[in-house]
């Protein structure tokens, strides 16, 4: 890691500040750039997060992709984490310490919105993050968009009915449009350009030019776009973050435990299973992270902008990113726990 990459936390740490600054001093700049989304799908963050994950689609060799099911362990590890784990283990928690341990504090109506808040987030794996995070560890491209593609179909029929279930809600109205967008602007749109250009590039300029020059330069850009993004989302939450400090660190003591636990639970069964690190080190962050978009919006068409629900949500976004750093810094540093790559065949 070169020394940008290496100090990265401290980075995030500066533009988490420098967001929430943005939003206090130019309040009408930024509802502006909160306003301009399709389908609570932001525009500007969503081209952030396209120029975050383009360059890992450009990594994505599609005669791979028809290997990957020859090593299905990740993958089973990864939905097994998500969809029979992650909800019910968030919900355990939540109710654990708002409902028990913080009660006191913050009373059982918040209680109840703060649980409900964390469950809709756990209920929403994580889709175009992932990209970055598996960048970050040198995961397998196709693995990350084999394991991504498949939560996002369960997602479109399971985030419901799971939500549902553990809220105890007989009606609910989730945004489906929000998931829909999100799929394509996240995924489709990016994995289309990458397909046509990766193409197009190998074959004017040959493979070695193109994975030793043109991806080490496009990796930079992978890295500040992320870091763009921490400035454009604090600077729409910042009044939200500075108006309940208190309740955010109890907010988000469970979602950190959350998050290491699901992360361990799939790493360590990745290494039980002896799974290859670059499956298994995007398998934990799959298995750690959140849709947080589709979480936030959804937590707003249920209780409302201003809820606890909504606050739990947003919550989630800010322990995300520096809390995903720490997980991939320790899958990088424990790349020796697992299997070594077969050395290339002399020719």
């Amino acid at each position: 890691m070169n020394f940008f990459e290496r100090y990265l936390s401290l980075w995030v740490a500066l533009c988490i500040a420098a967001g929430v600054a943005i939003g206090r001093l130019s309040p009408a700049l930024v509802g502006g750039l909160s306003r301009l989304e399709v389908s609570h799908v932001n525009l500007p963050i969503a081209v952030l997060i396209w120029l975050m994950i383009y360059p890992m689609m450009l990594r994505i060799d599609f005669a791979a992709l028809r290997g990957v099911g020859r090593e299905p362990r990740g993958i089973v590890v990864v939905l097994f984490v998500n969809w029979l784990v992650k909800p019910f283990s968030m919900a355990f928690l939540g109710w654990l310490f708002f409902k028990h341990l913080f009660a006191g504090m913050i009373g059982p109506s918040l209680g109840d919105q703060y649980l409900a808040g964390t469950i809709i987030l756990a209920a929403a794996p994580c889709t175009a993050m992932v990209f970055v995070w598996s960048y970050l560890t040198d995961g397998d491209p196709a693995y990350t968009l084999v394991q991504v593609a498949l939560n996002d179909l369960i997602m479109l029929v399971a985030f419901a009915p799971i939500v549902i279930l553990l809220l105890g809600v007989s009606s609910i109205t989730v945004p489906y449009d929000v998931l829909l967008y999100s799929v394509l602007l996240y995924i489709a749109i990016p994995l289309a350009a990458g397909a046509g250009s990766r193409a197009a590039l190998v074959r004017a300029r040959g493979l070695p030019w193109f994975e030793q020059v043109l991806l080490a330069r496009l990796k930079p850009v992978s890295v500040m776009a992320l870091l763009a993004t921490l400035v454009l989302i604090f600077a729409f939450q910042g009044d939200v973050i500075l108006g309940n400090l208190l309740h955010i660190v109890l907010i988000a003591i469970p979602l950190l435990i959350q998050v290491y636990f699901n992360s361990g639970l799939a790493y360590g069964l990745a290494r039980w299973l002896k799974v290859p690190h670059a499956v298994a080190a995007p398998g934990a962050l799959i298995g750690a992270s959140n849709f947080f978009e589709l979480a936030v919006a959804t937590a707003i068409s249920l209780f409302g902008l201003t809820s606890g629900a909504t606050l739990a949500t947003v919550v989630g976004v800010l322990v995300e990113v520096p809390v995903m750093l720490s997980v991939c810094a320790f899958c990088n540093r424990t790349r020796r726990w697992f299997p070594q790559p077969s050395p290339a065949p002399a020719p």
